[in-house]
């Protein structure tokens, strides 16, 4: 039974991904705590904080150790947090001698933030396989139409010809962006943490400015020059990259989800029999992944909220925003990981028709290459009277349901300067699509 659309066997195929699942849920994250406090056994032998030996019997009771979950359960309930009911099985596990050694010097937030490190560097790696998956179908759409010319919207509307390539090439630039950043923020997110209960390792005595280095070393992560604790802005930044990167996914499904309208009818979705039908209108194809990646979108901005709220953490240990945290990091990554998967379904299977966007460019008679006219006359009348003598013509083609060259080439003030020849040439979508195909071929050089 379940109350979250997170762990809902009814929602799964649309708002869950297993593997990001896998990644943080409470075996998992037991895990992460078990691999933390084996590597604070490890540094601290080689520093020669604890015995050897005892470190080897930890380091072999964390991997082997089967852990009571509902007598964690129990005692996360009663303490508040569950590093202490897992240090009392661990140091069990390890034997009287070398139990005495478990969790030595440390807090319970130094085994649960390097615990949600590491959980977050899996859930990164996770992230970028699918974010290459998707820059793929993006690259691989704005090549093969780099020359298919459709009409450009700018408030609804048309506005110029540009390529679906073109298109294509914007959403594959911010998708690189989102890559960037996620990978930019590493070394200030995969920060190890072991500072002690007030942050300042006074527990440890001698070599304890080592300390945090040695654990972090074991663990492959970075060394943060001073407690983090209190300090959360690394899991903020987190948050916010990810819900920048569904928010550029949401606005390549909203884009495509208008494209698929019936009335315009230039994309669709993958299909996949019985996909986004209705229960009582058979002839329905809605777009599902559209419709999901927006809903996703939404979740992780608030998410990502949540983790930015947490960043009011009181002196030297959080008194409520820390357990914001862990209601949030999990909704973050794997909304943001349901998000990616459906992109990569819809972009890698995306129906594109060019046929339609042909048929929708000259919906208008010519009008979406207003500004053409309008160039090509300014040279010889100023661009302000080119524009009110174009404008006049486009309001007369709307009136009398004719072309816009049929309006233009019966004006004196136009006919004058330009040839009919020269005039269908300069009302040519094709030939006014400005630098739509070089910046194909910037971004993917790029």
């Amino acid at each position: 039974m379940t109350s979250s659309i997170l762990d809902s066997k009814i929602f799964a195929p649309l708002f869950h991904s297993q593997a990001m699942q896998s990644v943080f849920n409470d075996e998992a994250r037991v895990k992460a705590f078990l691999d933390t406090e084996a590597a604070l056994a490890r540094a601290q032998a080689k520093l020669g904080m604890i015995p050897a030996d005892a470190a080897r019997q930890i380091d072999d009771a964390a991997g082997t150790v089967e852990i009571d979950m509902d007598r964690l359960a129990h005692d996360t309930g009663t303490v508040g947090y569950p590093i202490l009911g897992l240090v009392r099985q661990l140091a069990a596990a390890a034997g009287k001698e070398a139990g005495g050694y478990v969790h030595w010097g440390a807090t319970t937030q130094d085994i649960m933030d390097t615990a949600s490190v590491l959980q977050i560097r899996d859930g990164l790696a996770l992230i970028d396989q699918d974010l290459k998956r998707v820059e793929n179908a993006l690259a691989v759409l704005a090549s093969e139409h780099r020359n298919t010319v459709m009409a450009g919207r700018t408030h609804l509307q048309h506005a110029l010809p540009v390529t679906f390539g073109y298109k294509a090439a914007i959403w594959l630039d911010s998708m690189r962006r989102a890559r960037a950043r996620l990978e930019d923020m590493r070394p200030r997110v995969l920060n190890a943490q072991l500072w002690g209960a007030a942050g300042t390792l006074a527990s440890i005595g001698d070599k304890a400015e080592h300390l945090t280095e040695a654990v972090a070393n074991e663990l492959d992560l970075f060394t943060p020059i001073a407690p983090w604790h209190a300090a959360r802005d690394g899991f903020a930044e987190v948050g916010c990259n990810l819900a920048l990167m569904t928010g550029s996914l949401s606005k390549i499904a909203f884009d495509v989800m208008i494209m698929c309208m019936d009335e315009i009818s230039e994309t669709a979705e993958p299909f996949v029999k019985d996909r986004g039908a209705s229960s009582t209108m058979p002839q329905k194809r809605n777009p599902i992944s559209c419709e999901v990646i927006r809903g996703c979108n939404l979740g992780v901005a608030k998410a990502a909220s949540l983790l930015m709220d947490a960043q009011e953490a009181d002196f030297e240990r959080a008194t409520g925003p820390w357990h914001a945290e862990w209601i949030a990091l999990p909704q973050v990554f794997v909304l943001a990981h349901c998000a990616l998967s459906q992109a990569v379904f819809l972009l890698e299977g995306l129906e594109v028709f060019p046929d339609k966007m042909a048929r929708n460019l000259n919906i208008s008679k010519g009008l979406i290459v207003a500004e053409s006219a309008m160039m090509a006359l300014a040279p010889h009348v100023g661009r302000q009277a080119a524009h009110d003598i174009v404008y006049e013509a486009c309001r007369e083609a709307q009136a009398n349901d004719v072309s816009l060259f049929d309006a233009l080439s019966q004006r004196e003030d136009v006919t004058r300067h330009m040839d009919q020849v020269t005039l269908k040439q300069v009302l040519s979508p094709s030939s006014y699509l400005g630098l739509s195909q070089h910046i194909v071929d910037k971004v993917l050089a790029s």
